[in-house]
This record gives structure tokens, C-alpha cells and sequence, in this order.
């Protein structure tokens, strides 16, 4: 089993989440505001927000790495 790095994890994350929100303004379009549009938007905010931890621990742990 091979290990991925916090940023590549946050960004793959974060590239998810922008395909949910892809999703969402289409579905938003073609049949308006619907339960499963809600349940995207809400994938969508846990993938980017994951996605933005992610970023930042890597960061702070190459800024502690460096000590």
C-alpha cells in the first residue's frame, strides 16, 4: 500500500468538490432547488473543506519539519 502526501490528498479533494458544485449548478438549472441537489451541495462543502485541511496540515507539517 502506498502513501499520498496531505496536498495531494487536499487537492484531489478540492477537485472533487468542484466537481459536485459542477453538479449542483447543473442540477440547479435543469429542475431547480431538489433534495439530491441539497445532498450535493452538502458533498461538495465536506469534499472542499476536507480538501482545505488537508492543504493546510501539509503545509504546517512541512513548517514543523524544517525545525
Amino acid at each position: 500500500m502506498f502513501k499520498i502526501s496531505p496536498l495531494t490528498a487536499g487537492i484531489l479533494y478540492s477537485l472533487i468538490g468542484c466537481l459536485f458544485i459542477f453538479l449542483a449548478i447543473n442540477s440547479v438549472s435543469k429542475e431547480g432547488w431538489t433534495f439530491f441537489t441539497g445532498l450535493i451541495v452538502a458533498f461538495a462543502t465536506m469534499n472542499i473543506g476536507s480538501g482545505i485541511r488537508f492543504i493546510a496540515f501539509h503545509f504546517k507539517w512541512k513548517k514543523n519539519m524544517k525545525k
